[in-house]
């Protein structure tokens, strides 16, 4: 059974079986669960129907924070994208998937921690995206959430996913990394393939520091689950066109376990540094909760 220790873990034995790794994780969590593959894949099925859902309410232009500071935008993302824009409206759609299950999670809705709600909007935005594109069919885009959630394992237990403890590079960090290898594995590249997306995604918000203002998940929270997103497409790109990272992944795990270590406590979700502590960032918590 796998151990869920390392990112090589996972590659090698999918490698020698010449399987994708979201299929022997789902054999292996069958047989640790002691549950048909069958039932596994419908309740993850289930989880995937919820980040659909948290899109397309996510998305309407009336959507509001219980707060007030946030919604809508995912509304003018997704009229933007009908321009073509800068990056084409395949990447802007992404980027309005990102910003509406953000914003949807703002507003109290029901959706899904891929690995936390933080960074609640960086896997769907990926994976549906893939989905609407045609670049794979609705049981590779279920499928590809246990590769996520095998590579969301291993840096859980080599480093962490939680901002308090490792700032947002563990939230927005590690869910972008998690993408990066799902992206790969639905478009067909190698598990191999997939650690290097990994770990590029890594490489890239090493140091990213959790810093909400008024304390909610919302500013900037939001908006970087879009750059999340972004480098969690390019890290797959570069991965899929044969760049390799120099820096094995789960060594970059270790490296960000250790760079979280080092981040002073107020820039682990204390909201005492950082965009939290600036004068508008002060002025907003004013508006929230009043000058005490």
């Amino acid at each position: 059974m796998l151990s869920y220790k390392s990112i090589d873990e996972l590659c090698r034995k999918a490698t020698e079986e010449k399987k994708k790794i979201s299929e022997i994780v789902l054999s292996d969590e069958a047989l640790q669960m002691e549950q048909s593959e069958d039932e596994l894949f419908s309740r993850m099925a289930e989880n995937f129907k919820i980040m659909c859902e948290a899109v397309n309410a996510g998305k309407q232009p009336d959507l509001r924070s219980a707060s007030g500071l946030t919604g809508g935008d995912a509304a003018k993302m997704e009229k933007y994208s009908q321009t073509g824009g800068l990056c084409g409206s395949f990447l802007n759609l992404a980027i309005m998937r990102a910003i509406a299950v953000s914003e949807y999670n703002a507003a109290m809705g029901k959706i899904v921690a891929a690995p936390t709600a933080g960074s609640c909007g960086i896997l769907p935005a990926c994976i549906i995206s893939m989905l609407d594109a045609g670049k794979c069919d609705k049981k590779q885009a279920i499928m590809s959430l246990f590769t996520a959630g095998a590579f969301g394992m291993v840096i859980a237990q080599n480093a962490s996913v939680a901002g308090a403890e490792g700032g947002c590079q563990a939230e927005c960090g590690s869910a972008s990394a998690m993408a990066a290898a799902v992206l790969v594995e639905l478009y067909g590249g190698t598990p191999v393939q997939s650690a290097h997306a990994c770990a590029m995604a890594i490489k890239n918000q090493l140091g990213l520091v959790c810093d909400p203002v008024a304390g909610l998940v919302e500013i900037p929270c939001i908006k970087r689950n879009v750059s999340g997103t972004m480098i969690a497409f390019s890290s797959a790109e570069m991965a899929l066109a044969g760049i390799e990272s120099k820096i094995p992944a789960d060594e970059c795990i270790i490296a960000m376990k250790q760079v979280g270590a080092s981040l002073p406590c107020s820039l682990r979700e204390t909201s005492n540094g950082g965009l939290a502590i600036t004068p508008t960032g002060i002025k907003l918590k004013e508006q929230v909760f009043g000058s005490k």
